[in-house]
């Protein structure tokens, strides 16, 4: 069976391509659609149908803009009410593309609409599953996250929903069965999804936590519900406008891709409802950068970190970015919904620094440098997740977890220098620029954070290490 995985790491997320005989369907595509224009006229294949498996959390979906390009019909699942035209499977329902067959099978749990896809070859014979959100490799999609949407619906009931669907929808179907996802690890989607990005079903039987023959519902409840954070802020803003729809991107790009002189980058800077985000390495901004700046770098997971961090996808924007990455900036904005960039700074920051404004920077220091100046008594910030600090952390450490930083922020050691890290110096310059736009400034940034400190002479005798040493 011809089905190809699209996978964007960054966002940790996973479309599909699959054709035969020159037709084409495309499952959960991202919101720029020429790759799958362009991987279907390879084919010399015409786009017949664009299943969606649900309405997407962490992500604005290309269903829109791909029907519109391609003449494809938008398909999702029993329950959906979308604000567009689509199709709405029924259970069971089967779908042609050449000579294959696309079964749709409905799984609330999740969310209510939905629905896996099984895909038959041309013999009639079951060869994978679209899980969707719904079964990952290793792991279950959160039941919190559509609840907002309906009324009286808790993630207990959704969970309930997905334990049925689990048992009595997917694990019925054949073992050799190939599961295809829409998320691998890194997705906040899941908490606990491996970095295999495809598995056999049977052997997520026996793997996958949720998965249990012996489990009771009550113990998937609660299971799955354990250790369940906050999803981020922009999570329900996706879902609505995958429902409601939204703005082409051509429109968007035309619109923000432009240029602004230092000059006129100030002006519209000193608006009160704008936010000005260096998308540059760290190793830049904590040199120079705009006072009151957000750092969120484009080579790390820039999107969610967006997401999770702005809030509010109607957040005016405007851009410091590294030459020849404008287009790509705006439209990994673009995937979260952040579509309201005002332009970016024309030259840089060195013509911003040229036109005679002002800069700021960020204290930085080498691993060996802090590891000559921490003691016992020294004020440590760590802004890695839970898990990663319990695992192992500088001795008396904080833990701050970048995720809740605006949540937190006053917890934050007043008066005396402190230090902060993360794990690979990332994170922490995250933070560190919205601390400072906040009026934060005793801040000490480690480079490399803890993968460098654990590299130092002392770090297994003055920290804590997974060997014990201390």
């Amino acid at each position: 069976m011809k089905i190809e995985q699209i996978y964007t790491g960054c966002i940790a997320q996973a479309a599909y391509y699959m054709e035969s005989n020159g037709e084409a369907a495309i499952f959960d595509p991202l919101r720029e659609v020429q790759p799958y224009l362009n991987r279907a006229e390879k084919d010399n294949a015409t786009i017949k149908y664009i299943f969606e498996t649900h309405f997407h959390a962490d992500f604005v979906s290309g269903h829109l803009d791909l029907a519109k390009k391609s003449g494809g019909k938008i398909v999702y699942g029993p329950t959906a009410n979308p604000e567009f035209e689509a199709l709405i499977a029924s259970d069971g329902q089967e779908f042609k593309v050449g000579n294959y067959t696309i079964t749709a099978i409905h799984t609330p749990g999740h969310t209510m609409e939905s629905t896996c896809y099984l895909l038959s070859d041309e013999n009639g014979k079951p060869y994978g599953l679209i899980t969707g959100d719904t079964l990952f490799i290793g792991d279950v999609g959160r039941p919190d996250l559509a609840q907002a949407m309906v009324a009286d619906l808790t993630q207990e009931k959704l969970a309930s929903y997905l334990f049925d669907s689990l048992r009595n929808k997917i694990m019925v179907l054949p073992d050799d069965l190939i599961v295809f996802p829409s998320h691998g690890a890194g997705s906040a989607c899941g908490k606990n999804m491996s970095k295999e990005t495809t598995d056999t079903l049977g052997n997520q039987k026996r793997s996958n936590y949720a998965l249990r023959a012996d489990m009771t519902k009550e113990e998937f409840t609660k299971e799955l519900l354990d250790g369940l954070g906050a999803p981020p802020a922009y999570f329900p803003q996706n879902v609505l406008m995958n429902i409601k729809g939204y703005e082409s991107l051509d429109n968007i790009i035309e619109k923000s891709n432009i240029g602004l002189l230092p000059r006129e980058f100030e002006a519209v800077a000193n608006e009160s409802d704008v936010i000005v985000l260096d998308v540059r390495h760290e190793n830049d901004f904590v040199k120079s950068h705009i006072p009151n700046s957000i750092f969120i770098g484009i080579q790390g997971n820039f999107a969610p970190w967006v997401g999770s961090l702005l809030r509010d996808v109607n957040q005016k924007l405007l851009l410091v970015i590294p030459e020849g990455r404008e287009e790509e900036t705006i439209t990994r904005l673009s995937r979260v919904g952040f579509d309201h960039v005002l332009g970016y700074l024309k030259g840089g920051i060195e013509a911003w620094a040229a036109a005679g404004f002002e800069t700021d920077s960020i204290h930085s220091i080498a691993p060996d440098e802090f590891a000559k100046q921490w003691h016992p008594e020294s004020t440590v910030v760590d802004a890695r997740k839970p898990g990663e600090f319990e695992a192992e952390h500088v001795e008396n450490a904080i833990n701050l977890p970048l995720d809740n930083v605006n949540e937190n922020f006053q917890s934050i050691p007043k008066g005396d220098d402190f230090f902060l890290h993360c794990a690979g110096g990332y994170r922490s310059v995250i933070m560190a620029s919205i601390l400072k736009s906040r009026g934060i400034h005793n801040i000490i940034n480690v480079e490399k954070g803890m993968n460098g400190i654990k590299q130092t002479e002392v770090a297994c005798t003055q920290f804590q290490c997974p060997s014990g040493k201390k």
